[in-house]
């Protein structure tokens, strides 16, 4: 069982980016999903976190500016990120609860820069 992030790269301010991740392997459950990110210097944070009924809650700094969502079919959760600043410039990853185990993956780095 496993989470691959994809979906990160460099963008302009105010640029947009989708990220990706996708749980594969055995899985007979999934629960809460979400990003976290984690800056240089900076400990990791919650982005935002999507239950299995859909209900989302987002950090107050990406509030009106990111979108997650998630395909159950597709054991997948998306990170829809607009109007990024630098200050957004992290690695994000994606979090998820399989089978009742926690579960990282490993990362895809955003870089906000002109």
């Amino acid at each position: 069982v496993q989470l691959q992030a994809s979906g990160g790269g460099l963008v302009q301010p105010g640029g947009s980016l989708r990220l990706s991740c996708a749980a594969s392997g055995s899985i007979f459950s999934i629960g809460d999903m979400g990003w976290y990110r984690q800056a240089p210097g900076k400990q990791r944070e919650l982005v935002a976190r999507i239950t299995g009924g859909g209900s989302a809650n987002y950090a107050d700094s990406v509030k009106g500016r990111f979108t997650i969502s998630r395909d159950i079919a597709k054991n997948t959760v998306y990170l829809q990120v607009n109007i990024l600043q630098p200050e957004d410039t992290a690695v994000y990853y994606c979090n998820a609860v399989l089978n009742r185990a926690n579960y990282w993956g490993q990362g895809t780095l955003v870089t906000v820069s002109s």
